[in-house]
């Protein structure tokens, strides 16, 4: 199971979020999700990326790496550290608001950790109930 595969100068991972600019006749076409899958090795290595389009429909593309027409991917959002598994099926079932959530989980693991002393806490004052 491949977690991260290279193509060109662009290296990206399962759980980024990618933009696929193939070239199609005499255009360029644009592509942009997530990659939820990579797949073999070699020359049939492929990898497939899920958009949600219009009215919530979700459209997923495989793409072989090797393919000619493919110039150029660029990852927009990194989030492989948000990722705990090879292939993110569990994806196709869950709302966009919870996908982004690999995205947070995954920028909270690449934040640098802040290092330094604590203040610690003065311990509250005890108070006596016996009053005399």
């Amino acid at each position: 199971m491949a977690l991260s595969t290279k193509i060109q100068d662009s290296e990206f991972s399962v759980g980024d979020r990618v933009r696929v600019i193939q070239k199609l006749d005499k255009r360029e076409s644009a592509f942009e999700g997530i990659v939820i899958k990579i797949k073999g090795r070699g020359m049939g290595k492929t990898f497939t990326v899920r958009r949600v389009g219009e009215a919530g429909i979700g459209i997923e593309k495989i793409f072989p790496v090797n393919l000619p027409s493919i110039e150029k991917v660029t990852v927009v959002k990194k989030g492989l550290e948000g990722v705990r598994r090879a292939k993110l099926y569990y994806i196709r079932k869950q709302s966009p608001t919870e996908i982004e959530m690999i995205f947070k989980k995954a920028a909270l693991k690449r934040a640098p950790k802040v290092q330094g002393k604590t203040k610690a806490k003065k311990p509250l004052p005890k108070i006596s109930k016996n009053k005399k």
